[in-house]
C-alpha cells in the first residue's frame, strides 16, 4: 500500500490526500511505473530514463484549466529544444487522442495511467477520493534527477509555466 500524504493539496477548495512519496528537487525520478500512450503502446520509466524532459500531470484533459496548460506546454515546447513533454492523466488513450487531435496538440506526449495506476502513486499525484491525478509539472535531466517540482496547492489553479520552462531550458 502507497504511503497516503493527508490533505497535500486542495480539490477545488477542499483538502486532498495523495497516495505516494511527495517528489522533491534533488530526488531520483521514479522510475517503477507503466502508462499507456494515446497509441495504445506503453510507455515506461525505463522508457524515459536519461532523456532531458518535462513530466506534468493534470486530473483530464477534457477540463478548461488541463485543456490550458497542456496547450500551453505544447506551445512552449519549441522553447525547450531537445526536452521530452509527457503529460499523463487518468483519461483513456482514446478520449487523450481525440482531444490532442481537436486542439492541435502535436508536441507533447499524452499517457493514461488508467490500467495499473502505478504512475499516479509513483509520482506521488494520485487522489484516490476522487480517482484522478492532481496537477503537478516536475523537469528532470538527463541524470534524472528531479530539477523542478510543483504540486499545484488546488487543482483549479495552473502551475508556474515560467519556472519550469526556466527549469527546462537550464537542462
Amino acid at each position: 500500500m502507497a504511503e497516503i500524504r493527508k490533505d497535500a493539496v486542495k480539490w477545488i477548495n477542499n483538502p486532498t490526500d495523495l497516495a505516494g512519496p511527495e517528489v522533491k528537487v534533488g530526488d531520483k525520478a521514479p522510475a517503477d511505473w507503466q502508462v499507456t500512450g494515446n497509441d495504445m503502446k506503453p510507455i515506461s520509466g525505463a522508457d524515459m530514463a536519461g532523456k532531458k524532459r518535462i513530466v506534468i500531470t493534470v486530473p483530464s484533459v477534457d477540463t478548461p484549466v488541463c485543456d490550458t496548460e497542456v496547450r500551453r506546454f505544447n506551445q512552449s515546447a519549441t522553447d525547450v529544444p531537445g526536452v521530452e513533454i509527457l503529460v499523463a492523466s487518468m483519461d483513456l488513450p482514446f478520449a487523450q487522442k481525440r482531444w490532442c487531435g481537436a486542439a492541435g496538440v502535436d508536441k507533447v506526449k499524452t499517457a493514461s495511467d488508467y490500467k495499473d495506476r502505478t504512475f499516479g502513486t509513483a509520482w506521488g499525484v494520485l487522489a484516490p477520493a476522487n480517482g484522478l491525478m492532481a496537477r503537478a509539472v516536475f523537469v528532470i535531466g538527463e541524470d534524472d534527477v528531479v530539477k523542478h517540482a510543483e504540486y499545484c496547492e488546488d487543482i483549479v489553479n495552473e502551475p508556474d509555466y515560467d519556472a519550469a520552462l526556466a527549469a527546462a531550458r537550464a537542462l
